[in-house]
């Protein structure tokens, strides 16, 4: 009995060994086929219908399976509308407005890679997730998030409803938050992660900053869960939510190989079964 005590203690050593060494999975939305300046939204109503709403309104939700992960899509084609994560390869990083929802402030995915995400949080639907093929620990993995076009001239300039960021002196002290909460077997994990895409210092204007590059953000803090939920919060708020555009995009996002996990956990068993 102590010899297998002492052997599943040492198999379980190694088996954090490689799990903590794990191959990453990157989605780099690449396999997606797109053409030129051109995006994909659920417009094709390849989603399953829903229930029609007050207006006879009838939403298509999918979750797009990309390069392993899902992406929680929905279009309403009466309201010509969409929430939840578009793949889209747009340039456009001057044209201010909602007619350009779909760029990235960059002009380009990270690392000078064609496609990307973009995530449109809605709050009345709250569609913004992403699902994972099993409970994932994600320590040691992240994504790479930036603004899109719309949103950081919004925040820049003001229009359409949107505040212009910092006011009229630059001192006011505005924000726009996106949170990343982890799920586990659809319950809420309480992890979190919080990237501000603009944050204006209340001290001055020295500070001030929107984003307009790729920054990576670590998930780490999320611990082990298989569903992300994107979430916005700004200082702009009025009678009917949010003004600033609750639009960001996302793109090289990492997670352990899910083959690389089962040969880990695979191995884990037969040094067990072996020692026995």
């Amino acid at each position: 009995m102590k010899h297998t005590q002492i052997g599943m203690s040492a198999a379980a050593g190694i088996v954090c060994l490689i799990v903590q060494n794990l191959s990453a999975a990157v989605v780099t939305f690449e396999t997606v086929p797109l053409g030129p300046n051109s995006h994909w939204d659920g417009s094709d109503l390849s989603g399953t219908p829903g229930a029609p709403g007050f207006y006879g309104e009838v939403p298509y939700t999918q979750v797009k399976q990309i390069e392993g992960a899902g992406f929680r899509n929905t279009n309403t084609p009466l309201f010509g509308s969409w929430s939840g994560f578009a793949i889209s390869n747009h340039t456009d990083t001057t044209t201010p407005g909602y007619g350009n929802q779909y760029s990235a402030i960059t002009g380009i995915g990270a690392g000078g890679s064609a496609n990307y995400a973009v995530g449109y949080y809605a709050t009345y639907e709250e569609t913004t997730n992403v699902t994972l093929a099993s409970l994932t620990n994600l320590a040691g993995y992240g994504a790479s998030i930036t603004n899109t076009t719309y949103t950081a001239l919004n925040m820049l300039n003001g229009g359409g409803g949107g505040k212009k960021f910092g006011g009229v002196t630059g001192n006011d002290a505005d924000w726009l938050l996106l949170t990343i909460s982890g799920y586990a077997n659809g319950l809420a994990t309480g992890t979190s992660v919080d990237f501000y895409l603009a944050d204006y210092s209340p001290l001055g204007t020295s500070d001030d900053y929107i984003v307009t590059d790729w920054k990576y953000v670590d998930f780490t803090p999320l611990g082990t869960v298989d569903e992300l939920r994107f979430s916005m919060t700004s200082s702009d708020v009025g009678k009917y939510g949010i003004n600033t555009p609750t639009y960001f995009a996302l793109d090289n996002l990492s997670i352990p190989e899910p083959s690389s996990i089962w040969f880990a956990l695979s191995g884990l068993g037969l040094m067990i079964r072996r020692k026995r």
